[in-house]
């Protein structure tokens, strides 16, 4: 609602004072993430200039109150440590305003004059609102102000504002399910850069998070040598999805591609029907042999390549202990290790009661399996008794959700609703020099100080 809006400029020189009515500083600026879709970008903190003229970051958490006259934070315990500014980050006031934008509708240029931000229902601050005008060109009238909602614009993106270098180092401190979603979002030519300047191993996280359309046309685009590489440094699991998608030819042509230890466990995945324990598993759960002790599970556990699911167990077989060769004996599990002793033998601790899944088992099977036990990962196991593998909770889901669901996490977040276009008569508070200037940037942690 337009009541509800706070124009940041008008913020500028604004006192700030603690919860007991100490004054810690003066407003200077206030910091926001960049994204890559055209989701309004989320606020994370207000840069104070301290009376020692010192500019620190606080973030939006700790600010109790904003009104026209102060802020007021939450804590006066506060970082003492120079700002210093993200990649993936911009001044609302030092750098977004005066920023060149085009409208959607009609594709007539402006420039930013100021910005409003509000409370979302989950407590966030993002910025909902622009106000701008129309570009002068020599000697016209300034046009009139108008405030949009930030998704009627357009230039302000993280890829707008940013070269591929600089999505590079942003892409660096996002997790991999986040890269994948941004990366979705790039127009073809910068995605197609991004991809060729990633390496192998973060590529193919990047691939496990993407939604198979995205997928096949990425590997469609990398060379075949690296294709394979790729695949390569994929959950065995993940790549035989994957090449699944694929024509025959073009899977075979791969998999000859890859090396022989590599491409083995993918072929014996993509034997299974895709929508069965079989085709659901990975080959390389944690194995461990009955004389193993509970300090071998947990350094195996611990591991931090190993995805929490799978960490939730480990599985008993007889030497040899590689998928699937070995004689399954029973799982143990996290919980119960950490109980234990870490002399004692994982043999002492094994459930040898818990139900095997066949690979044949159905989706709908493995789904019951996981709700009747509680599970988060479960072995699949053939008649002979050889451990073929493990299901994760999170490979059922894959399956489970709408085709498009990796789409849908960019969706606007609630409370974001556009209002109508609103025409501003009166002035927008230009800022002083000061507010406007860009300081050094924000430090990568905040603590009490």
């Amino acid at each position: 609602m337009a009541s509800d809006l706070i124009f940041v400029a008008r913020l500028v020189g604004l006192a700030v004072f603690g919860p007991d009515g100490e004054r810690i500083g003066r407003v200077r600026d206030l910091v926001a993430t960049l994204r890559v879709d055209a989701s309004p970008p989320r606020v994370l903190g207000v840069v104070i200039e301290m009376v020692t003229r010192r500019r620190i970051f606080v973030p939006m958490l700790r600010v109790a109150g904003i009104d026209r006259s102060a802020v007021t934070l939450a804590t006066g315990s506060v970082s003492l440590r120079g700002f210093v500014e993200r990649p993936n980050e911009t001044l609302l006031v030092g750098q977004l305003l005066d920023a060149p934008v085009r409208l959607i509708e009609t594709g007539a240029e402006n420039v930013v004059v100021d910005a409003a931000i509000e409370q979302t229902r989950s407590r966030d601050w993002i910025v909902s609102r622009l106000a701008v005008r129309a570009r002068r060109h020599g000697l016209s009238r300034r046009g009139q102000v108008q405030v949009v909602p930030w998704r009627a614009v357009t230039g302000l993106t993280l890829s707008d504002r940013q070269g591929t270098a600089g999505l590079l180092s942003v892409f660096e401190t996002m997790r991999p399910a986040d890269v994948a979603a941004a990366l979705a979002e790039l127009p073809e030519k910068r995605r197609f850069e991004v991809v060729d300047s990633l390496d192998d191993e973060r590529l193919a996280d990047v691939f496990e998070e993407l939604a198979e359309s995205d997928q096949r046309v990425l590997l469609r685009h990398l060379q075949d040598e690296r294709a394979a590489d790729v695949l390569e440094a994929m959950s065995p699991d993940d790549a035989a999805d994957l090449l699944h998608e694929l024509p025959t030819g073009e899977s075979d042509a791969l998999l000859a591609l890859m090396e022989p230890q590599e491409s083995e466990p993918v072929r014996r995945l993509m034997s299974y029907a895709p929508r069965t324990a079989g085709g659901l598993m990975t080959p390389e759960p944690i194995i461990l042999r009955p004389d193993a002790t509970v300090a071998e599970a947990l350094a195996r556990i611990r591991n931090p390549d190993i995805p929490p699911a799978l960490a939730s167990m480990v599985f008993v077989c007889r030497s040899p202990s590689l998928t699937p060769t070995g004689r399954y004996l029973g799982c143990a599990h996290a919980q119960r290790l950490l109980r234990e002793a870490p002399f004692e033998l994982v043999a002492g601790v094994v459930d040898t009661d818990l139900p095997r899944l066949s690979p044949e088992a159905s989706l709908g099977e493995v789904t019951r399996y996981f709700a009747a036990y509680n599970l988060v990962a479960g072995p699949v196991v053939d008649t002979e008794d050889h451990l073929l593998g493990a299901v994760s909770v999170d490979d059922v889901l894959d399956h489970l959700l709408p085709v498009d669901w990796r789409d849908r996490l960019t969706d606007p977040e609630e409370g974001t609703d556009e209002p109508e276009r609103i025409v501003v008569e009166q002035e927008i508070a230009e800022p002083d020099d000061a507010g406007r200037s860009s300081t050094a940037g924000r430090n990568s942690e905040v603590g009490d100080a």
